[in-house]
């Protein structure tokens, strides 16, 4: 019963709308796979951002955006450094073994230089951004506060390394995200040392 099909057109139609199938589905699969790539605003969300530390002056903040949320970098004068190591019976944990921080800041400072102190804003309770309150024992807060963060949503306190004080509803220390110096007075937030080596 086949005697006379040219099977040769037959396979050759085949293959032909075989390729044209593969090929319209291709074209039809590239916008829905472009859709799923994280947009050139998002990507740029997440990049490191370069800090420049040059005017600081001695106890100032500065607040930059990294992924979304705000950071806080702290030029910490010598007094402030001093009186930080006079708080550790009065703080949660004191050498942050249950907070988040790179290696590189692992100390009671938490920091790579003393002076200079980079902590991400936002409260580890339920994400409020603490209020920068650097003054000594202000009438609202009293005298056991030597300067640091207070957090106004749920009462939580902060010393200027960012360790939490017992008693208070954040559960941990204000996490310190990865950064890494360039030189003495330039900064990349969201980069450390071992990121920038590979």
């Amino acid at each position: 019963m086949n005697e006379g099909v040219d099977t040769s057109k037959r396979q050759f139609l085949t293959s032909a709308l075989s390729v044209v199938g593969a090929v319209g589905a291709g074209y039809l699969a590239v916008p829905f796979l472009s859709q799923m790539q994280p947009s050139a605003k998002a990507m740029a969300a997440g990049a490191p951002v370069e800090v420049d530390l040059s005017k600081m002056e001695p106890g100032q903040l500065i607040r930059v955006a990294w992924r979304g949320k705000p950071v806080w970098i702290l030029n910490r004068t010598p007094e402030v450094i001093e009186t930080l190591g006079t708080l550790d019976a009065k703080l949660a944990d004191p050498n942050s073994n249950e907070s988040i921080q790179p290696d590189s800041s692992k100390n009671p400072l938490r920091s790579i230089k003393p002076e200079i102190f980079v902590a991400v804003g936002l409260c580890t309770h339920l994400g409020c951004s603490p209020t920068f309150r650097p003054e000594i024992a202000p009438s609202d807060l009293g005298n056991d506060w030597k300067g640091g963060f207070f957090c106004p949503c749920h009462g939580s306190w902060f010393d200027l390394a960012g360790r939490v004080f017992r008693g208070v509803p954040a559960p941990t220390n204000l996490e310190i995200p990865p950064y890494r110096y360039v030189n003495d007075h330039l900064i990349i937030v969201g980069e450390d040392n071992e990121a920038s080596a590979a």
